[in-house]
């Protein structure tokens, strides 16, 4: 046989492999490992999101939490699983975040493939009520008084000290860092006066916004979220090209077959224009953005490339 009749044949053998495995895959359930504990943002969105998934895919999606290292150890886990569409990962910011804080991970990035983005959750900039009332005040009082100022975040190398950071960077001020466990004992000390902002997840923060005990300044993301649409973006408030978000969706250990990369790209399409899917997400604070695989690994790679750049500039590191 020559090399042009191998090489038809080879071809015509692939294509008729992966037409087989669409049809085929999946024949049996799918882990979904959530690299969190149950009852925070990410993994209420995997169980709201894989019950549709289950339906579009016709097999069982199941959730398996793997919590630890700030997500480190839920994507090793799947990063070290077999490349076949069985093993699924709800993917979150420490994919971007991590590699920029630590000189060794359990895993290689490489190992991680993106499927799709879904959502993403603005983090929201917070004073206590009757403190500060916008932005541009508060760049000026830090101006003025460089390191008197503090802020709160929910630990070391977590989004919400990037957050802040990347806001330090971007408006030349020096604000001190003071971190507490977990945002819930950071916004108790906003409302205490022990510190003067923080940046927190939306959901995590709307109900004392809501109740008036701390006052919102902008939200973290381009657009304005519709579960605050009175409050400004960063980037209207004075602080130009300001883009952070809890964002997340679905990844896989890398070299899933193409057929079923497409099949769950189509799947969780779906799931993302289905109406009650959008609402929920927004109910959380969440907004519905689905991206596909290349787009996805396109906004991940900027996200990367962001944290590398704030941890470089703040001397983060987490070794």
């Amino acid at each position: 046989m020559n090399k042009r009749a191998l090489l038809l044949s080879t071809l015509a053998l692939f294509c008729l492999t992966s037409g087989a495995l669409a049809q085929t895959w999946p024949a049996k359930p799918i882990r979904l490992v959530v690299p969190y504990p149950p009852g925070g943002l990410i993994d209420n969105m995997a169980r709201l999101l894989a019950p549709r998934l289950s339906q579009e895919l016709g097999q069982p999606v199941v959730i398996d939490n793997k919590p630890g290292a700030g997500g480190n150890v839920g994507a090793a886990e799947a990063a070290r699983a077999a490349a076949d569409g069985y093993t699924l990962l709800m993917a979150s910011p420490p994919l971007t975040i991590s590699p920029a804080l630590y000189s060794a991970l359990p895993y290689k990035p490489e190992q991680i493939a993106p499927i799709a983005l879904l959502g993403r959750v603005p983090n929201v900039l917070i004073v206590k009520a009757g403190g500060t009332g916008s932005v541009t005040q508060l760049i000026d009082k830090a101006r003025a008084q460089p390191g008197r100022l503090n802020y709160a975040s929910n630990g070391n190398g977590t989004s919400l000290h990037l957050s802040a950071e990347l806001f330090k960077s971007s408006t030349g001020t020096f604000i001190t860092h003071i971190p507490y466990r977990g945002a819930a004992a950071g916004i108790t000390a906003v409302l205490a006066g022990e510190v003067d902002m923080m940046f927190d997840n939306l959901p995590s923060a709307i109900g004392q916004i809501q109740a008036g005990t701390v006052r919102a300044l902008a939200v973290t993301t381009t657009q304005r979220s519709k579960a605050l649409p009175e409050v400004p973006t960063l980037a209207e408030a004075g602080v130009p090209e300001f883009d952070v978000s809890a964002w997340f969706g679905f990844a896989a250990p890398a070299g899933l077959p193409p057929a079923v990369l497409t099949r769950l790209e189509q799947a969780l399409e779906k799931v993302s224009k289905v109406p009650e899917i959008a609402t929920a997400m927004q109910r959380q604070g969440a907004e519905p953005a689905y991206l596909d695989s290349k787009a996805m690994a396109t906004f991940m790679t900027g996200d990367a490339t962001k944290w590398k750049r704030v941890a470089a500039y703040a001397k983060i590191s987490l070794d």
